[in-house]
């Protein structure tokens, strides 16, 4: 089954680059703490709202040099009434690749120093500007995308195995276990979760950690999207139960929760794939939505959500675009995911494997 998914992303084009670009996007999560100018708790106030470092690599005679950049400095624009920032060419800030820099612990475990790109210390390499409290964006958009980027995953090693085992369990037993349990499992999907994600997080604790927080998204979104995908599995476990194989095992004495786990839950494994694979874009928005509203991760900590949020506001719309980039980078994150989701359920789906 692995290698007939792994051909199908490869024969199709749009599946093969989503998974590059998903491939890319976790590998720069990973090494986020390398990647980044900056930790995640740099800041530099007189940089507020800062433009994207340019950076050069013809010097002012029209050679070719090393990369470097300058700093920006504010000034006051009495016609537009407004601060600006103009480059300040005075002196030169060559880039250093590998360098010692802001001291870090590389997965909160191994202490380094060591920057992918960085400038020396009394430089400033905003590569895609700065946010209001003049935090670096570009090592804050990393930093946010191991929080918007996996929690969709959590939530699935929370959802997964409630849905599997108790839609297995209705459709095994049936009669009025049957009828009880789908009864709970519909009211459940009953329940409006988008709003009821939003009451639940507004009522939190205001001192909770976003780790507290991320916690509890994680618990919220999986115990309102375990019905659905129980109430499918109790369709799938309904059609295969009475197979031989299920009555072979009951004739040589398996207990029925071998047989649930062993025999029977094994044949969902092709749309447990495909679900999983659908589901993640919708936990990925999910958080995005809630911290936009200011419900989820909250700052100073980042998310690709609650850094969306700044701009919300049209000035920084026009004027500031970078800080659109998180939206951006959520858009290509749930798309790459939708294309390859689609492409493994037509792998797996025999129908569409016949035409």
């Amino acid at each position: 089954m692995l290698k007939e998914i792994i051909k199908g992303i490869y024969r199709d084009k749009f599946a093969r680059i989503a998974f590059l670009v998903l491939a890319f996007i976790y590998f720069c999560l990973f090494f986020a703490d390398i990647i980044a100018p900056y930790t995640k708790d740099y800041t530099d106030r007189q940089l507020s709202y800062v433009p994207p470092s340019p950076v050069f690599t013809i010097d002012e005679n029209g050679k070719f040099s090393r990369p470097y950049t300058y700093n920006y400095k504010r000034e006051y624009d009495a016609d537009l009434m407004q601060t600006v920032f103009k480059l300040d060419r005075s002196k030169k800030y060559y880039l250093k690749f590998f360098a010692r820099g802001e001291e870090y612990d590389f997965l909160g475990v191994i202490p380094m120093d060591r920057h992918l790109v960085t400038v020396d210390s009394d430089g400033r390499l905003y590569l895609l500007g700065g946010d209001i409290n003049g935090r670096d964006v570009f090592s804050r958009l990393l930093f946010g995308g191991r929080i918007s980027m996996t929690i969709g995953f959590l939530a699935l090693l929370v959802l997964f195995p409630i849905g599997l085992l108790y839609g297995g369990i209705s459709g095994y037993f049936g009669g009025i276990t049957d009828t009880l349990m789908m009864r709970f499992a519909e009211a459940v999907m009953s329940i409006p979760s988008f709003y009821l994600l939003i009451i639940l997080a507004a009522i939190l604790p205001s001192n909770m950690t976003s780790t507290q927080r991320l916690i509890l998204i994680v618990v919220i979104l999986a115990l309102i999207g375990w019905a659905g995908f129980a109430r499918v599995v109790r369709g799938m476990v309904l059609s295969v139960k009475n197979q031989e194989f299920v009555q072979s095992a009951k004739m040589i004495g398996a207990s029925n929760l071998r047989i649930i786990i062993r025999e029977i839950l094994p044949q969902t494994t092709s749309y447990v794939i495909v679900a999983m694979t659908l589901s993640v874009p919708s936990y990925i928005l999910s958080e995005s939505g809630l911290s936009f509203l200011g419900l989820g991760i909250q700052q100073p900590d980042a998310s690709w959500g609650n850094m969306l949020k700044e701009a919300q506001e049209y000035m920084n719309i026009l004027y500031r675009p970078w800080l659109l980039t998180p939206g951006f980078l959520i858009f290509v994150a749930v798309l790459s995911f939708n294309l390859i989701g689609d492409t493994i359920r037509d792998v797996l789906d025999p129908k569409s494997r016949m035409r």
